[in-house]
């Protein structure tokens, strides 16, 4: 890549991150009647569902909040431990999970705060370790609180998914954020795609405090080979795709 396709490409990169005149003529999806996209995944026939406990008051939890800002950071080292279900379960609820709806299929309230409700992300996660689960990659079923086993692949497709980070690769579960770009577009329209990004920012750090919070760490980031995770999600890199990768481990 040449220095004019670099400055091109920053233009267009610093140029979406602004907000446009916001215009009252330009009608969306949902100002057409057009159908609401779904408010979440749910599981595809004949999967197997495992339901995740929620027993979270059995978890020995930091609830001190100025504790966990003031000691949260990024953490990339980790030990072999496994992680239990139960911990994993913490993890997902606190990243994404349903605390309540509004109307029937209207919109969900979740442990992160979105845009309209639009709540445009989906879950997965990739368990090496943790207690009572095969290892594989798994979907986290928001709605029921529940996963469904999706693929699997090598220690070493692991490594290429983490765009060759080794301390990633080797934590004991790995959460894979995709994004569902027309739960957005549907309110928002042109807008859609940087209230996304922004609301991303949300599901991180809630995932970030709920580690602190059971004593274990984790790092978000944004270098990971995007094609080879849509496909080990069964994603189809389009209507959905691969936005932001969080390893979690134990540390020391």
């Amino acid at each position: 890549m040449n220095e004019k396709e670099i400055k091109t490409l920053t233009d267009i990169g610093r140029d979406f991150m602004k907000c446009p005149v916001w215009s009252e003529t330009l009608l969306s999806d949902q100002d057409k009647k057009l159908p609401q996209p779904e408010l979440y995944h749910e599981a595809e026939a004949d999967s197997e569902v495992i339901p995740l406990p929620r027993n979270f008051e059995d978890l020995d939890l930091n609830e001190n909040l100025f504790d966990l800002l003031r000691s949260r950071k990024s953490r990339r080292v980790y030990t072999e431990e496994a992680l239990s279900l139960l911990e994993l379960s913490f993890l997902l609820w606190s990243a994404q999970g349903v605390k309540g709806r509004r109307g029937e299929k209207y919109a969900t309230l979740r442990t992160a705060p979105s845009g309209g409700a639009r709540h445009g992300f989906e879950c997965y996660v990739e368990v090496p370790r943790v207690t009572g689960l095969e290892p594989g990659i798994y979907h986290y079923l928001a709605g029921n609180h529940a996963l469904e086993l999706r693929s699997s692949q090598t220690e070493d497709d692991r490594l290429l998914a983490v765009a060759g980070q080794k301390w990633a690769a080797r934590a004991p579960a790995i959460l894979y954020f995709t994004a569902v770009p027309y739960r957005f577009e549907w309110r928002y329209t042109i807008h859609a795609h940087r209230i996304a990004l922004v609301d991303l920012g949300h599901v991180g750090e809630n995932l970030y405090l709920a580690a602190e919070a059971l004593k274990l760490g984790t790092c978000g980031i944004g270098a990971f080979r995007q094609s080879h995770c849509d496909q080990v999600l069964k994603v189809d890199g389009y209507n959905e795709f691969t936005v932001y990768v969080q390893p979690v481990g134990r540390v020391r």
